[in-house]
């Protein structure tokens, strides 16, 4: 069966779970399920990314990737006065997300399903975040990495995480070709995670 957590509709059956987690401060109560990304709590990487992000408050924000929802929920808490538009190609993963954010109370959001960028062709963020789908291929990470430097405000910000085995020199090496040397900055690294600030100038 070729399943997996970037397919559009998963084939495993549904087995949802509950969890509570502590995220930047904040507690959640998540549900994930099978099929989706990191199903039996929020992956590491994931946190890397939500502990070293910065933003200011009233950013509109792209979460790209957004599985059931973590790193665009937590996102959202940072900036009250903003938005939060959350999108992944696994539909599973949205409503999943969709329903996480109504059982904690968080509004200032929106979702939809995407192929890469394609729902959000017409907008452009302050931010976008991601934790690349590192198993899609490197063919697909590096076009979601060119692709995020179009649906940026000028001075926006792209924050990336990707493990140093699974291709972070290289993905360091497509986002300096795509947002300038300078203008690609290593803030973070944690057990092997590589947190990544492209500024589009």
């Amino acid at each position: 069966m070729n399943d997996h957590y970037y397919s559009n509709k998963p084939q495993s059956a549904s087995n949802r779970q509950d969890f509570e987690t502590l995220l930047r401060g904040f507690k959640l109560r998540l549900t994930s399920d099978a099929g989706v990304f990191s199903r039996d709590g929020v992956d590491y990487g994931s946190r890397v990314l939500i502990e070293g992000m910065e933003f200011p408050s009233d950013a509109k924000v792209l979460d790209i990737g957004c599985g059931y929802g973590p790193i665009g929920l937590i996102a959202a808490r940072l900036a009250p006065q903003g938005h939060v538009t959350l999108i992944d190609i696994n539909e599973r993963a949205v409503e999943l997300a969709k329903h996480n954010a109504k059982v904690n109370g968080v509004h200032n959001v929106s979702f939809a399903y995407s192929d890469l960028f394609s729902a959000v062709e017409a907008e452009t963020f302050d931010v976008i975040l991601s934790n690349p789908p590192i198993r899609a291929g490197k063919a697909v990470v590096h076009q979601l990495l060119e692709q995020s430097w179009a649906r940026l405000n000028p001075g926006g910000k792209t924050w990336v995480v990707i493990q140093n085995k699974q291709g972070a020199p290289t993905a360091r090496a497509k986002l300096e070709e795509v947002y300038g040397e300078d203008e690609v900055v290593e803030v973070g690294k944690d057990k092997g995670f590589r947190l990544y600030c492209c500024t589009r100038k």
